[in-house]
């Protein structure tokens, strides 16, 4: 299934159940950085431009601008709410 940011500068490719792997009731962190290590997904997010990301985080207003220089995790925040909007019918 193909997610996209809503400025659409950032797409990713996640199974439905992929994505209930990375958003669920409880903790979901550690399920979302084993979403990283998969292969397809890893070599997704290995491409994205630290800048756009950050960027697109920027607008979802969860995170300072401090929090926002982790690229790392930043990709583990861009996952999640990718997860999230799979899992929630939002694509």
């Amino acid at each position: 299934m193909w997610w996209s940011t809503g400025s659409g500068r950032i797409e990713l490719n996640i199974t439905r159940k992929q994505a209930a792997i990375g958003y669920h009731s409880g903790q979901c962190y550690s399920d979302v950085v084993y979403l990283r290590h998969v292969p397809a997904i890893r070599r997704q997010l290995k491409k994205l431009d630290p800048a756009i990301v950050a960027k697109e985080l920027e607008e979802h207003a969860a995170w300072s601008h401090e929090e926002l220089k982790n690229h790392d995790e930043n990709l583990t925040r861009l996952l999640w709410i990718a997860c999230s909007d799979i899992r929630d019918g939002n694509v």
